[in-house]
């Protein structure tokens, strides 16, 4: 890496939709083995479709209130919440989504290990969404570009 610790006053930021992306590690920077991420997720934030994908992440709440939707491979996935101080640990693989269902911002740390597929599809679509309007059409062909598996809605 260029500089230990973190300078975060040059950080790369980006959006996702809603959510604000801050790079603190590249795949570059580790060889491939993270992305390393501060995500910023306002009321009604995150993605909206349960999805699966081969690395693994792991989130560490910061700030607020997150739901994960999470499953295994024969069942419909079930929201856990998890406030400031808790970790939720995603193999790789598993059925997921996070969204911001509370009334107040929402900080998570992530981690997202091997790094290039979620880091290739953020950046691709983060920079999709920035030439206008981003489809779902849009988002499915970047998903299934990156190896990302969309699911469907998230259940009732």
């Amino acid at each position: 890496m260029d500089m230990l610790p973190v300078d975060r006053s040059n950080t790369e930021r980006f959006r996702l939709g809603l959510d604000e992306i801050t790079v603190l590690a590249t795949s570059a920077q580790t060889n491939g083995d993270l992305f390393a991420v501060e995500v910023r997720m306002p009321p009604g934030g995150g993605p909206p479709v349960i999805h699966r994908h081969s690395p693994s992440e792991i989130y560490y709440v910061l700030e607020g209130e997150f739901t994960f939707y999470v499953g295994d491979a024969d069942s419909t996935p079930r929201p856990v919440t998890a406030i400031a101080g808790d970790v939720v640990p995603l193999p790789g693989g598993t059925p997921h989504t996070i969204r911001n269902q509370s009334d107040a911002d929402a900080v998570a740390f992530a981690v997202h290990a091997p790094g290039p597929v979620m880091e290739g599809f953020s950046r691709a679509v983060a920079g999709t969404a920035t030439g206008g309007s981003l489809g779902i059409e849009d988002v499915l062909s970047l998903a299934e570009r990156h190896g990302i598996e969309m699911l469907g809605p998230i259940p009732a």
